[in-house]
């Protein structure tokens, strides 16, 4: 069986996840083969086992260069996306070219994520235009699920998704894979290291992080990886609220950079299945998140974290506090959080169920 994979985005955790997934199915017997953003995507690709190809697919419309794609996507069983633009351009090229075709939907526009969990999150500056102009994408969306299926990493937004308009016999719900790094936490640091990984927009609260750290006693440091339009405006909040923080941009190494860490802390307003999280807890570091989306389907309240309210930097600062102070506790979630991701989210699971997907489509 062949399996083509399309991934137009150059970072973030759909990136991290394919970086994961295409080696692990591979070794399952697959002939896998990479569509990716660029040369260096590629390269790591080829490093892993795993033939690559850099295509950039710059925009939704990019039909120039989709048309690209055709030599690569001829003779494959299955085309599987991984992002909007890439599920657009692709699809309908790979099942004129008789292949199966299967989309894995990370996660909705920004103007609308937060409808999944209830936080109600909309950007600042969002039009009734632009809103409308979502919706209807998201009604296109709805229409091209019906030329394959369509893998969702949560619960929550399959649920979502079915109530707007997408065919529920379409939808298979998968989640996203790691590997298991460590099952007990490193010693604590002085002081405590706080992080948090994530692209510097509105949706993902890191404002709300800052105003958290701002409000701890307990001395700490704030390590924030990801970039993004907002990093002028938390480098500057967190100047004047007087947090310890570095910013260190996109990094190549998250995962590694999270082993060094404490605590782990996800405010954001609307998620999906965050691959940070994952990261987190096969890191075996504890996790304070918000409630929102598929993040309770990763953080058991209690057990292997906190979750808090959206947009309430008390009980974040509160959460974070308890932590820091009580180094029992914090193991104990680190712990539990290893433990469950490996029970649930082990790539190697998640892929066997990719597979057999792969499998049911291709009798």
């Amino acid at each position: 069986m062949k399996v083509v994979y399309v991934s137009s985005f150059p970072h973030g955790g759909t990136v991290t996840h394919l970086q994961m997934l295409a080696p692990s199915v591979a070794e399952l017997g697959v002939r896998v083969h990479v569509v990716c953003a660029n040369a260096a995507l590629a390269e790591g690709y080829r490093r892993s086992g795993v033939e690559a190809t850099a295509l950039e697919l710059r925009h939704k419309l990019d039909l120039s260069h989709a048309a690209r794609l055709r030599p690569t996507l001829r003779g494959a069983d299955v085309v599987h996306t991984h992002d909007r633009r890439a599920g657009l351009l692709a699809r309908p090229l790979a099942r004129a070219l008789g292949a199966r075709v299967v989309d894995t939907y990370h996660g909705l526009p920004e103007e609308i994520a937060g409808e999944v969990g209830g936080s109600g999150f909309v950007p600042n500056g969002t039009s009734p235009r632009r809103l409308a102009t979502v919706r209807a994408y998201l009604r296109l969306e709805a229409a091209l699920a019906r030329l394959g299926v369509v893998v969702v990493p949560s619960t929550a937004l399959a649920t979502y998704l079915q109530e707007h308009g997408f065919p529920r016999e379409r939808l298979r719900v998968i989640p996203n894979g790691i590997d298991l790094r460590r099952t007990v936490p490193a010693p604590a640091h002085e002081p405590f290291v706080v992080a948090t990984a994530a692209y510097l927009i509105p949706r993902k609260g890191v404002d709300t992080l800052i105003a958290a750290c701002s409000r701890v006693t307990q001395p700490l440091r704030l390590e924030i990886f990801g970039d993004g339009p907002l990093r002028a405006q938390l480098e500057q909040q967190a100047a004047e609220l007087r947090v310890d923080v570095r910013f260190h941009g996109d990094v190549a190494d998250a995962r590694e950079r999270l082993e060094a860490v404490d605590l782990l802390v996800l405010p954001s307003r609307g998620d999906n299945l965050p691959v940070a999280v994952l990261e987190a807890m096969a890191a075996a570091v504890p996790v304070v998140a918000t409630r929102v989306g598929g993040i309770p389907e990763l953080v058991v309240d209690g057990e292997t974290g906190v979750l808090v309210d959206v947009d309430d930097p008390e009980a974040m600062a509160a959460a974070i506090q308890g932590l820091a102070g009580d180094p029992a506790r914090r193991e104990a979630y680190a712990r539990a959080g290893a433990s469950r991701a490996a029970a649930l989210f082990e790539v190697g699971a998640v892929a066997r169920r990719m597979v057999a997907l792969y499998e049911e489509l291709c009798p």
